[in-house]
């Protein structure tokens, strides 16, 4: 799965994870841990950070699937390029 697409979708949802969650993406995603350091460092297996991993992907995906924050986001940034009044663009961007 595409790193920047995960770290964007944990921008909008991360608080919905756990904090365990949360933690492990920071550390593999952010910080560029391997699994096995991220193992070591919780003292639990490679194993579990993996899965726990895909779960959180998973449920980062499903947000996305439900709620569109991202895509309509994007979506907006799409249309904020027509516009030539950037005073309304910078306005409009502070609020998303």
């Amino acid at each position: 799965m595409d790193r920047i697409y995960l770290n964007e979708l944990f921008d909008y949802y991360g608080s919905l994870l756990t904090l365990k969650e949360q933690n492990i993406f920071i550390e593999h995603y952010e910080e560029d841990l391997s699994l096995q350091e991220i193992a070591d460092n919780l003292q639990v297996s490679k194993s579990a950070v993996g899965k726990t991993l895909k779960i959180v992907e998973n449920k980062l995906n499903d947000y996305e699937s439900k709620l569109h924050l991202k895509e309509n986001k994007d979506k907006i940034n799409k249309l904020l390029e027509k516009i030539n009044d950037k005073k309304l663009i910078d306005e409009i961007k502070a609020l998303i």
